[in-house]
């Protein structure tokens, strides 16, 4: 029985999620310290790639976190840190990167795949109906269409 409450316990505490922020970077001023944090979570880590700053161990990663809170004390907004991220490190730093000329691909693909797919639904269903009429017509009715056709 203790078994399985250890099994649990290590569930519960191993399915918490990761924050990599250690204790010396946080800042004292608790407002300022939550705006780092949201930005932490919209940058995403050079090296892993898929993992916000906020969420990675990397050095990189503490690096960044660091130089947010720096821009953040010496009193840049919120846009004017993301601003000189992607500056330094290009639109990739973003983890949901902007609408732009060249991230337009990225963001108008998938409108574009859907409007396809709805097309293609709308003919097959009126390609259907036809054959359904179709197959409804006495032979005169058909013979009378075709010529007419």
């Amino acid at each position: 029985m203790r078994l399985l409450w250890l099994v649990l316990l290590a569930a519960v505490v191993g399915a918490t999620p990761a924050v990599a922020v250690q204790p010396d970077e946080v800042l004292p001023d608790q407002r300022l310290e939550a705006r780092a944090r949201d930005l932490s979570r919209e940058l995403r880590c050079m090296v892993c790639q898929n993992q916000s700053i906020d969420d990675s161990d990397a050095p990189l990663a503490r690096d960044i976190r660091i130089l947010v809170r720096e821009r953040l004390t010496a009193g840049d907004s919120d846009q004017q840190v993301l601003d000189f991220m992607t500056a330094r490190y290009g639109d990739f730093i973003l983890l949901k990167p902007r609408f732009g000329s060249q991230t337009a691909i990225l963001w108008l693909t998938p409108a574009v795949i859907v409007v396809i797919g709805v097309l293609g639904l709308l003919l097959l269903v009126r390609r259907q109906r036809k054959e359904e009429a179709a197959a409804a017509l006495s032979p005169e009715e058909q013979a009378r269409l075709d010529v007419n056709s």
